[in-house]
């Protein structure tokens, strides 16, 4: 076991990856240090389960390495560094990381298994961008529910507030950023796996375009709608870690100038509070020069009619043989699934041909407004022990439209929920940059990046 060194003042958690950056480059601050400190915060919330797996000797190792790497010049910061020299993130476990097991969140899988032979695309891209690699983080089971509860596991709680659940499925991953083990954190998002838990946790999120990242070394859970992505504290820093899937610059296009909203009939379940933060967003968007637009949704009543059997198919290949081994709630999805193309295989190219026909209608629609807006979650908060088994349905019709049309989205933190700002596929660029800006507004303003206002 490493002996964390012990420090009178500790590198502040809650930087920019940025502003972490600059004090890592002008030799300030050190990955060592830095690293010390993350790993000195790791699995310090109620529960204990942030990471499912940590290897602090390798984590000090790596930053040991950068730490004496000597001056350099050049590159894209003119340090000679590479993006995220330094910088502490965690990975969710359904990502291999040679030598460690790869859980996805279970025993069994954990076991089945055992330690991975070599990187996963992601871990490898990690790596070569100067990250230092914190452990791989909790997630809930399969990657297949969306409030971060696991019965292998235990329910991953928040670290600021014990009585709330983070959601999930990136429930380490949010968790890991609030308690200041990682100023970064990579998740997947299939139906809402980012947007959720970074919308609970006051966290910003990025969920990419489901044409960016490679998943070799990663487990699917659906790979029609799997996409990847980052939780973390500044808006600013979205274009920096998003570079990581693809190009984050808008070269010439000219940024939004305008988005779509959904009306107020679509908030009917939504908590008041969660629909106060999305007309302070609104106003913080109009107060960038950009219009808003009501628009209809109606015709998205349908689409978890569309995204849950889909899913669900391509989940139960994945994981055919093994239902057993599940939670209930996640085997009778599954098992539900592997019936569905087996006796209704008409209904399920209906089913395909509405997919294709709910994404034409999404690409129109932002073809026109250029962004839309609207809460990433109805909800505030997910009290930890109470009866989330209808939660998931209700969360989802906040999220599934966007899962259907793989489109990025940015969520926006506020002091209560959070909103989700989505673009075109591929516009990931524009996205992000537009969303830095906000951060920027805000911390000229003197507002935090979680807007408590």
């Amino acid at each position: 076991m490493v002996k964390i060194a012990s420090m009178t003042t500790a590198p502040d958690a809650t930087l920019s990856v940025l502003e972490t950056r600059r004090a890592l480059a002008s030799g300030s601050l050190s990955p060592l240090a830095l690293a010390e400190s993350a790993l000195a915060r790791a699995n310090s919330s109620h529960s204990r389960n942030t990471y499912l797996h940590l290897d602090p000797e390798s984590t000090l190792a790596r930053a040991q390495a950068l730490t004496n790497l000597p001056p350099a010049t050049g590159g894209r910061f003119g340090d000679g560094r590479e993006a995220l020299h330094g910088i502490p993130v965690s990975i969710k476990d359904c990502f291999d990381l040679a030598g460690t097991p790869t859980s996805c969140g279970t025993h069994f899988y954990r076991d089945l298994h055992g330690p991975a032979a070599t990187n996963s695309w992601l871990a490898d891209q990690l790596l070569a961008a100067g990250a230092v690699l914190t452990g791989k983080t909790h997630l809930h089971p399969l990657a297949y529910g969306i409030t971060g509860e696991n019965p292998d596991y235990g329910d991953c709680l928040q670290p600021l507030d014990p009585t709330a659940l983070t959601g999930g499925s990136s429930s380490g991953a949010a968790a890991s950023v609030q308690e200041g083990s990682a100023l970064a954190a990579i998740g997947t998002d299939t139906g809402g796996s980012i947007r959720v838990p970074a919308a609970l946790c006051g966290l910003a999120g990025y969920r990419a375009s489901i044409t960016r990242g490679q998943w070799q070394g990663a487990a699917h859970l659906a790979e029609t709608f799997d996409t990847m992505g980052w939780l973390f504290h500044h808006l600013e820093d979205g274009p920096l870690l998003g570079s990581l899937f693809g190009s984050t610059n808008p070269r010439a296009a000219a940024l939004p100038t305008r988005f779509a909203i959904v009306p107020d009939t679509f908030l009917h379940d939504c908590d008041p509070e969660v629909a106060a933060a999305l007309d302070r967003c609104r106003q913080e968007l109009e107060a960038l020069g950009l219009t808003p637009y009501t628009i209809d949704v109606s015709w998205w009543e349908g689409s978890m009619d569309i995204f849950g059997p889909l899913q669900a198919i391509q989940a139960a290949t994945y994981h055919a043989g093994h239902y057993d081994r599940f939670e209930p709630s996640i085997a009778q999805r599954l098992a539900w699934g592997a019936s569905l193309p087996n006796e209704k295989i008409p209904d399920i190219r209906d089913l395909v041909l509405q997919w294709h026909a709910f994404r034409a209608r999404m690409d129109a629609l932002l073809d026109v407004h250029q962004l839309l807006l609207m809460p990433a979650a109805p909800v505030a908060k997910l009290p930890a022990g109470a009866d989330h088994s209808q939660t998931r349905q209700r969360l989802l019709r906040y999220t599934t439209p966007v899962s259907l049309s793989g489109n990025p989205a940015v969520t926006i933190p506020f002091a209560a929920g959070g909103m989700q700002l989505v673009a075109a596929r591929e516009d990931d660029a524009r996205l992000l940059t537009l969303a830095a800006n906000l951060g920027k507004q805000r911390k000229s303003l003197g507002k935090s990046t979680r807007a408590s206002w």
